[in-house]
């Protein structure tokens, strides 16, 4: 029988080996699981410097969402820009932002759906004045205002009262705490803004609020989530619901460790954190559920997306109209 050299023996068995090892290694990979379908991925969850995300806040400092068995990597922007931008790029999961910057991503991204209803500000954001005692006064003055979409709302709504637009001022376009900060300088003469700036920036500006969202639902802060996390973690957001409803009963009662919380995270003391959340609403799980999703209630948030679809599209932030039904979904806040 003929028998190889061991040599050769050797340097077959290598080649097979490397070939067995080159065919293992070339069979189809099982398709990854999505990380936001696994239910011990952690939720990427963001806010940024509103005192209406202080449930969020909250929530974090409590451990609610440990307490519920959730993993939550909380996310802090200085801009809702920012945080548009970071959500857009799937660096963010869960999202606390106006309704307006809400529409926005919609229209970028057809999945994002609103989830729940977070608060509507209640004379937090508002519209400084020097010198101003009617809207009519305000034609041809200089506007300090953010070019973003809940802020022209805003503006237009006090505008429409002399029948102006804002082709009738001269416009700036800051950042609402620049806004404030422009006019306690008194480099312009009106600013659209919000708190914590709106009232220190009154008084330094020698002005006054002429106009704010006290008793209105023009601007509303919401949820925002993608629709692959609600089909596939259905779950963990009725959980991160429910451990944001915990926290939100406790700012709604005043409860002192609550506010201490909000504020450290925030940068302010615990007392302007009271005072900043007497102009906002905050709407726990119960009224997500008999009001927020309400086609029939004057106050709920179908009503705001109405009129900032309308807006988004007058002002050209969306391509086309956008149907409200689509913006939202609605059955996490029922399973919850």
């Amino acid at each position: 029988m003929f028998k190889l050299p061991s040599w050769l023996r050797w340097l077959f068995l290598a080649l097979v080996s490397l070939s067995v090892t080159i065919a293992c290694n070339q069979q189809p990979n099982a398709t990854a699981p999505n990380a936001n379908s696994s239910p011990s991925a952690p939720l990427v969850s963001a806010t940024n410097n509103w005192v209406g995300y202080s449930g969020h806040h909250v929530a974090v400092g409590k451990d609610f969402f440990k307490e519920a068995g959730l993993a939550v990597q909380d996310l802090f922007f200085q801009s809702a820009t920012e945080e548009m931008t970071a959500f857009l790029a799937n660096k963010v999961d869960v999202a606390w932002l106006t309704s307006g910057d809400a529409v926005q991503l919609i229209a970028k991204d057809p999945t994002v759906k609103i989830i729940y209803l977070v608060d509507y500000s209640n004379g937090s954001d508002g519209i400084l004045g020097r010198d101003i005692n009617s809207p009519k006064d305000a034609k041809g003055k200089t506007v300090a205002r953010e070019n973003v979409l809940f802020e022209k709302i805003l503006l237009q709504a006090y505008l429409d009262k002399a029948g102006l637009t804002e082709k009738d001022v001269t416009v700036k376009d800051l950042s609402a705490a620049d806004s404030a900060a422009a006019f306690a300088a008194k480099q312009v003469d009106i600013a659209v803004t919000y708190e914590p700036y709106l009232t220190k920036a009154a008084a330094q500006g020698g002005g006054k609020v002429i106009f704010s969202t006290k008793d209105t639902n023009l601007i509303a802060d919401v949820i925002a989530v993608r629709d692959s996390l609600i089909q596939n973690r259905s779950a963990d957001l009725q959980a991160y619901l429910k451990a944001t409803d915990k926290a939100v009963k406790l700012l709604n009662t005043g409860d002192a460790e609550a506010l201490k919380i909000a504020g450290a995270r925030l940068g302010v003391s615990a007392d302007e954190v009271k005072t900043q959340l007497q102009g906002v609403k905050l709407f726990d799980l119960d009224e997500n559920k008999t009001i927020a999703f309400n086609p029939k209630d004057s106050n709920s948030l179908i009503g705001n997306l109405e009129l900032t679809a309308k807006g988004a599209y007058e002002y050209k932030l969306v391509p086309q109209p956008l149907k409200v039904e689509t913006l939202y979904d609605d059955s996490v806040v029922k399973a919850s």
